[in-house]
């Protein structure tokens, strides 16, 4: 039987690890509340979720990462305890720099980053609702189908990193989401529109400029698509701004500011709201 972990089982964490358990496998769950189970819409998952490195039983063949991007090196006590070299780490998280970030980390084992397409909310700590169909793109790589084997909606595509850009682009402009405090309805403002298009157009160039095939064309695509979203569907950044959560600000929109200083492409809208979302992230107290 394969032995599958799940680090992480908040919102994205939980809907993979109901979609591990209807494969059978002997199934850990990992972070940091203690919980006897998850329910997933309808469906119970049997835990308990570990919460300390040290009780982890086996090293995993899979391992389904659903932590937020800035929360990895908090959960690198459970990647050492699962991971090896024949362990298989999926990430499920957002932003491009995904192998950078965990394979310090992961003991060998292979990386495979995944761009996730699911909206998911969570109701109360081990309570959540699937708001969409799942998609997860993965590259097109041998390790990937282990993963894929597990998670609905899954597909191997040749161009990852054009799809991770794609949806970077998305996540780059649900930042002014967080900083307004507003829901997808102020979209529909011609002024922020207009903002929202200019933000995705320089991720887009940046994009470009690390190899990627992004025209941009793909804004209007955004654009589009959040134009069509109810007027209160939210983003977990904003979810976590209103919660007083750190931001994973750096992931989302700091990558287009540093990786578009490196290349000497412009980013000027991304830096006036990185800071500035660093800064909502950040604690009060700034020693002034």
């Amino acid at each position: 039987m394969k032995r599958v972990a799940v680090v992480g089982p908040g919102a994205i964490g939980s809907a993979a690890a109901a979609m591990a358990h209807r494969r059978g496998v002997e199934l850990l769950l990992c972070g940091r509340t203690p919980l006897e189970q998850l329910e997933v819409d309808d469906e119970i998952v049997p835990g308990p979720v570990l919460t300390d490195p040290s009780a982890v039983p086996w090293r995993a063949d899979v391992l389904l990462l659903a932590v937020k991007a800035h929360q990895t090196e908090a959960a690198s006590g459970f990647l050492a305890a699962l991971c090896g070299p024949e362990t298989v780490v999926a990430e499920l998280q957002n932003g491009v720099e995904q192998r950078a970030l965990v394979e310090p980390y992961a003991g060998g084992a292979t990386v495979v980053p995944a761009v996730v397409w699911l909206a998911t909310e969570v109701v109360e700590p081990g309570r959540v609702r699937t708001h969409s169909e799942p998609r997860f793109v993965l590259p097109a790589e041998p390790a990937s189908e282990a993963v894929a084997a597990l998670l609905d909606g899954a597909e191997l595509v040749d161009d990852f990193a054009g799809q991770a850009w794609r949806k970077l682009a998305v996540n780059a402009v649900a930042g002014l989401m967080a900083l307004t405090g507003r829901r997808a309805g102020m979209f529909r403002r011609p002024d922020i529109n207009a903002l929202a298009r200019a933000l995705a157009l320089e991720t887009l160039a940046v994009a470009r400029a690390e190899g990627a095939d992004v025209p941009d064309s793909v804004a209007d695509e955004l654009l589009a698509w959040m134009d069509a979203l109810p007027d209160d569907a939210g983003t977990s950044i904003l979810a976590d701004r209103e919660a007083g959560r750190a931001l994973e600000w750096d992931a989302r929109n700091g990558v287009v500011a540093r990786l578009g200083a490196r290349h000497g492409v412009p980013t000027p809208v991304s830096d006036v709201i990185v800071p500035l979302l660093a800064a909502a992230s950040g604690p009060t107290n700034f020693g002034i």
